[in-house]
């Protein structure tokens, strides 16, 4: 690609899209020196990075898991993810366990999924959620991988499905922000963000995404004029960090390439101390990329890209991506 043609690109990859700058612009800072921005219209602000729920109870302990959300949530993390279903209800048990320690749940913007697509299962699974996480209300309750064939249908069916006991949920105080999360469809994602007035969205974010079946093209300028928070994820492209392995790019460079995007944060999968720390320095010395590092980010990920797979969460045959998937089809 000439110097021209990558320029038209990056142009119109970029459109509507509020960089650089504009991004600062709309930042402020944590006590602890990260970054922290608006959720989109909701009022409140979290940090421009969040603590990955299924990763961060990997290759540790218990105790060693509570004490590494301690430590994420006093370096300036304020946003915590998680699912019904991450480590089979075990994310959510430790992290409730570190959060109902010296007063850690006040600390942070507490986000986390259901899994169900019914009204009945998921009702259970709010309350199960709020029992293992040792909390009163959840900030933001998403519903989860909506990627499958019928789900916007199912999840609003007005009898039977989930956004009915969200809805109820959110009326009692147990709920404040309603999104949904997903990896596979942007055309899926704009058909949800059509169908409700959401808080925030979850959606995959990096370099390969840019090139490939992209939510970066397709579903943030959306977001981003209707006001809805972005949730930016997958910027390692996988829990394993192919791009970092893969397409030798930089950890750096690509977190920073989504941190330098309209999003509201960009949820980190952190498993080791060592990368928490990283990721806390990272943060705390966030400045966007320049345009010429998006241009070589761009190039250098352009063919890895092209038959998307590296990013296997996007393509059903190869990635069903959630293990309730019994249940994901119900009702």
């Amino acid at each position: 690609m000439n110097n021209q043609s990558r320029r038209q690109f990056v142009k119109t990859l970029m459109a509507g899209i509020a960089m650089g700058p504009a991004i600062v612009n709309h930042q402020a800072y944590s006590a602890a020196g990260i970054p922290t921005r608006p959720l989109g219209k909701t009022g409140a602000r979290v940090s421009i990075i969040g603590l990955g729920g299924w990763d961060f109870i990997q290759k540790k302990t218990e105790s060693e898991s509570i004490r590494f959300l301690h430590e994420a949530v006093d370096g300036g993390i304020t946003f915590m993810d998680n699912a019904w279903e991450y480590n089979r209800g075990r994310s959510e048990e430790i992290m409730g366990m570190a959060l109902a320690q010296d007063s850690y749940r006040k600390k942070v913007f507490l986000m986390t999924k259901v899994c169900a697509r019914d009204y009945k299962t998921g009702s259970e699974q709010i309350n199960q959620s709020l029992e293992r996480l040792h909390t009163d209300h959840i900030d933001l309750l998403q519903t989860h991988s909506i990627q499958y064939p019928g789900d916007p249908q199912r999840i609003f069916d007005p009898e039977n499905g989930v956004m009915k006991a969200i809805l109820e949920a959110k009326k009692a105080g147990k709920v404040k922000y309603i999104g949904f999360s997903g990896h596979m469809f942007p055309e899926m994602h704009l058909e949800m963000i059509d169908m409700f007035d959401w808080d925030a969205v979850q959606l995959p974010l990096n370099i390969l995404d840019a090139h490939y079946n992209s939510f970066q093209k397709q579903v943030l300028p959306v977001l981003n004029k209707k006001g809805i928070a972005a949730l930016g994820m997958k910027s390692l492209a996988a829990q394993n960090g192919r791009l970092v392995h893969d397409v030798n790019v930089s950890a750096d460079l690509c977190r920073r390439y989504v941190m330098s995007l309209p999003v509201a944060t960009t949820v980190c999968g952190i498993q080791t101390f060592d990368e928490l720390r990283e990721d806390l320095q990272r943060a705390q010395n966030f400045t966007p990329l320049s345009e010429e590092e998006i241009n070589r980010l761009l190039d250098v990920a352009r063919e890895p890209s092209k038959d998307g797979a590296i990013e296997a969460y996007k393509d059903m045959t190869k990635y069903f991506g959630c293990s309730h998937h019994s249940s994901v089809l119900k009702g």
